[in-house]
């Protein structure tokens, strides 16, 4: 009957804490992972992955279907489903489902079509897993009480510990998220037998299970939060294909800039502030078939804390196809917007003579706001070095005396509502929190405050930006790419950062930039197709090997090199440009998701 040919059904599942539909408040990591999603899709459409049989596409994460239940309360998100389509299982799917809600495991399905292929999202609500009475040991416990205890006879994990620490609820919600995610793949593996050990007729039951579809389950989890999840299916013998990623780790993050010394060292000893049921969690990636960092900082920290051996798959950042193109519109319309801005701004609120927009060089500087970590002592100090610079440029007559450089540094707790009519000039401290407070302060002890250009006491300044972008953010009201369109430059000076995707980002709008050596992705600069001689588009400044002077002074003068270049040479600087643009393409995220699915397949993709 022609039985020797089975039909392979793949599955691959992508998880993580950001995973799944969006939210009012998404961080880097749902980007990460519905670029992914949907380069996965594109390239199972244009036959860049051939396969026979089309893998299913899940995407797992949480769901928070209203205000409240989000574990982290400052974020409290919502998660929102309008732009998804209902979701129809197959008969697999049903059957799974069903028993998820008999263990009392509730979700939300929908998909959405991507090139014409299926993403299903699985959105899992575990904020009441407190109040499920369900059985466990012959003996009637809440659904929460459960899964903690199961994790502790399976892998020892002390729950009784950890959820009595300070972020006790964050440590909670993880493992309510692993377990749900890991019995959606448990069931999905295990549903042919099941279903087949209701047979009674043996020979019947073994012909039509040699012609049932051959089912691969492969699961990528992204970071600590769902590692548990890898760690349980591996215990109950539930074999599937996993890959970890790590974008960072926990101790390197409590560490910050001195892991680097710490990894010279071969110091393996934690950070007395590090959180210690996260670490365990992550520490739970041992578990995986492959473990993945996003670049070669966090594979050396994985391997020094946790002894994880790892290979390294970069991040990439996500390209509109019928867009390569550059936009010099947008970027002159924009870097106009940003000058006009500047100058009638600083002239409304500290009167003086008004700067000449055209003269105006914005540059900008943009990260969360860990301010030693991010490296904002340096920049700040290397601004005091530039400022000197231009000044001899401007007394030797190398350069109008009416040009001023402006430094935009975007950093905030978050999003900020009823701003001053002024801001961010006006930047009142009542406004101001945490290390907003003591960045702002940073830039005043520096006298690099905005006002001081206007009467020419400094011709380099400092404007904190305390607010996240957006088209109606109280300030510029521009969105974050047409900010880096605008400027000429990006710095991006961080003592500890594990890959810097903000620095691709200012390349997707052809922004040339600075970043520090420690960034995850400097290696891959050494790739680059170079269209100038001498230094390009993207500069590396070591601040790992030279003395702090030394770094500074290349901070200062590769800032330098830039403004020179716009202010002298446009066509060398539009070449700058293009070089920036150039490092974007190549950092696409085909290469990560091509890595990515021959490791969770096993499938050489040509």
């Amino acid at each position: 009957m022609g039985c020797g040919c089975l039909i392979e059904h793949k599955y691959i599942i992508i998880a993580g804490e950001e995973a799944g539909p969006k939210s009012n408040k998404m961080g880097g990591i749902w980007n990460v992972i519905d670029a992914e999603m949907k380069t996965l899709a594109a390239m199972l459409e244009d036959g860049t992955i051939d396969e026979e049989s089309i893998p299913r596409i899940f995407v797992a994460g949480p769901y928070f279907d209203h205000s409240g239940v989000d574990w982290n309360k400052s974020l409290n998100r919502i998660t929102d489903l309008k732009e998804l389509d209902s979701y129809e299982p197959d008969e697999v799917i049903k059957n799974v489902f069903s028993k998820l809600v008999e263990e009392g495991i509730e979700l939300v399905a929908r998909s959405q079509k991507i090139k014409n292929i299926e993403i299903i999202f699985l959105a899992f609500k575990t904020s009441d897993y407190c109040r499920k009475t369900i059985q466990y040991k012959g003996r009637p416990t809440c659904l929460e009480n459960k899964i903690k205890a199961e994790a502790y006879d399976l892998i020892q994990l002390d729950s009784r510990t950890y959820e009595n620490m300070a972020n006790g609820n964050e440590y909670t919600h993880y493992l309510n998220l692993s377990y749900a995610i890991s019995e959606f793949v448990r069931n999905l593996v295990c549903i042919k037998e099941k279903n087949f050990q209701k047979k009674t007729n043996r020979e019947a039951s073994e012909f039509v299970t040699s012609v049932m579809p051959t089912r691969y389950v492969s699961l990528h989890c992204h970071e600590f939060g769902l590692f548990y999840a890898i760690a349980r299916l591996e215990k109950l013998c539930v074999r599937v294909n996993s890959v970890a990623t790590c974008h960072a780790t926990i101790p390197g993050r409590a560490a910050g800039h001195r892991s680097i010394q710490k990894i010279r060292e071969n110091d393996n000893s934690l950070d007395p502030n590090t959180p210690i049921n996260m670490a365990e969690l992550e520490s739970l990636s041992s578990y995986a078939d492959v473990v993945t960092a996003v670049g070669d900082s966090t594979r050396k920290e994985l391997k020094l804390f946790y002894g994880i051996d790892s290979i390294v798959v970069r991040n990439g950042i996500e390209l509109d196809a019928e867009k390569e193109e550059i936009s010099w519109d947008k970027k002159n319309r924009c870097r106009k917007q940003i000058q006009d801005f500047l100058a009638n701004r600083l002239h409304e609120v500290h009167d003086g003579v008004p700067l000449v927009p055209e003269k105006i060089i914005p540059i900008f500087s943009l990260s969360r706001i860990e301010i030693d970590n991010k490296g904002y002592p340096d920049l700040l100090d290397s601004l005091v070095l530039l400022d000197r610079m231009i000044r001899m440029k401007i007394e030797s007559l190398r350069l109008d005396e009416d040009y001023r450089i402006v430094c935009f540094i975007v950093a905030a707790h978050g999003p900020k509502n009823n701003l001053p009519n002024h801001f961010p000039i006006d930047l009142p401290e009542e406004i101001l929190i945490g290390s907003e407070l003591r960045l702002q302060s940073m830039i005043m002890e520096k006298g690099l405050e905005a006002e001081r250009l206007l009467g020419g006491d400094r011709h380099v300044g400092a404007v904190f930006y305390p607010q996240w972008l957006s088209s109606n953010d109280g300030g510029l009201n521009m969105t974050v790419d047409e900010l880096m369109a605008g400027c000429i430059a990006g710095i991006f000076p961080s003592r500890y950062e594990p890959f810097l995707l903000t620095g691709l980002e200012a390349g997707k709008e052809a922004t040339p930039s600075i970043v520090s050596k420690v960034c995850g992705f400097s290696d891959a600069l050494k790739t680059l197709k170079r269209l100038v001689m001498g230094m390009g588009g993207v500069i590396v400044v070591d601040n790992i090997n030279l003395p702090y002077i030394e770094t500074l002074a290349d901070y200062a003068l590769t800032m330098e090199y830039f403004i020179e270049t716009y202010t002298d040479d446009l066509l060398k600087y539009n070449l700058l440009c293009r070089e920036a643009s150039l490092l974007a393409h190549d950092m696409n995220w085909q290469k990560p998701v091509k890595d990515y699915y021959e490791i969770l397949t096993g499938d050489k993709i040509e």
